[in-house]
């Protein structure tokens, strides 16, 4: 028998969530089992937690997009038992049984060794917005972004996504401008490396086809009219990566940064990216993140305390990164 954070549907349509404790034998299939070590809280858990948005795909559901874990059990030639691996994003806490459990058992091409150098609570302080973000600052340098080429801007940067993404950018040596709805944060951010911290409001008017051009390079996390607002306001040949959407789905603008200044928008895509991208991914993590801020921006609570904490993130009273202890 197993711990886990159940989600299931009622006879009326809604939800409810439970700490249940479950068999083995109700693991869905795949060929790697774990015993899971720590798991977190991100923006798509909160929503299955909660019921707030439709990231739950198939019922019931063991939501969490991330983890890592020991291998128990493997039918892969890619890990044996003993081994530490990671789990995030391909569906797990969607269409698959996440990592808000004690135990998981997910397909062996999910998941990727624990790098040399990083710890398993480190691994998962990082988690999926700390992969997101180093995909980011990897298309960002992909594009030709340098330090010397200009400022950079983090939206959301108080988030888990933000946070990190203003630590990797510092490290690296660029100048970072941090945007936030929460300027009280400001020594906050600042500790992480940031130059700048703008408010918020000030990307979200309805922007004009074109702004001054402040900015070579961004990570936004927001989406929505904040996204649109960020691309009119690039320097020609800036670039601009997308990977989130907590302000909208809707993209109010126009081509003109495009074929007036030459910005390129990329999209990052951190569930369905490749094995051997996931890799590199990780292994750059372990080489760049500075664990002593890492700590200062994660807190861990216990899996029984998943279902309300999901509820402060998705209310704004968290920031920086929630690690879930699983006993």
């Amino acid at each position: 028998m197993f711990d886990a954070m159940y989600v299931e549907k009622t006879a009326t349509g809604g939800q409810q969530v439970s700490l249940r404790q479950l068999a083995d034998e109700a693991l869905p299939p795949g060929e790697v089992t774990l015993r899971v070590r720590w798991s977190t809280l991100n923006y798509k858990d909160a929503l299955a937690l909660t019921g707030r948005g439709p990231v739950v795909r198939a019922w019931p559901m063991v939501p969490g997009v991330d983890c890592v874990g020991v291998v128990e059990a493997s039918d892969s030639p890619l890990f044996q038992p003993g081994q530490e691996v990671i789990l995030n994003g391909c569906g797990a806490g969607e269409l698959h049984w996440g990592g808000l459990a004690q135990r998981a058992r997910v397909p062996a091409d999910w998941l990727v060794p624990l790098p040399e150098g990083l710890s398993a609570y480190h691994a998962m302080a990082l988690g999926t917005a700390g992969f997101t973000a180093m995909l980011c600052v990897q298309a960002l340098e992909r594009e030709g972004l340098r330090p010397s080429s200009g400022p950079v801007l983090v939206t959301g940067a108080t988030g888990g996504v933000g946070s990190i993404a203003v630590m990797l950018l510092a490290r690296l040596g660029y100048e970072v401008v941090a945007v936030t709805g929460r300027l009280e944060e400001q020594a906050y951010l600042t500790a992480l490396g940031a130059h700048e911290v703008l408010s918020r409001a000030h990307f979200e008017a309805p922007p004009r086809p074109l702004e001054k051009a402040r900015w070579a390079g961004a990570v936004d996390v927001a989406g929505g009219a904040v996204l649109a607002a960020v691309c009119a306001s690039m320097k020609p040949q800036g670039v601009v990566t997308a990977c989130g959407l907590a302000g909208g789905m809707d993209f109010p603008t126009t081509v003109a940064p495009f074929i007036l200044r030459g910005v390129t928008l990329v999209g990052i895509d951190s569930v369905m990216c490749p094995r051997a991208q996931r890799v590199v991914a990780w292994a750059r993590l372990a080489e760049l993140i500075d664990t002593e801020k890492l700590q200062a921006v994660s807190r861990t609570v216990p899996l029984s305390a998943a279902a309300e904490t999901a509820a402060d993130l998705l209310d704004g009273r968290t920031k920086g990164r929630i690690v879930v202890d699983i006993p």
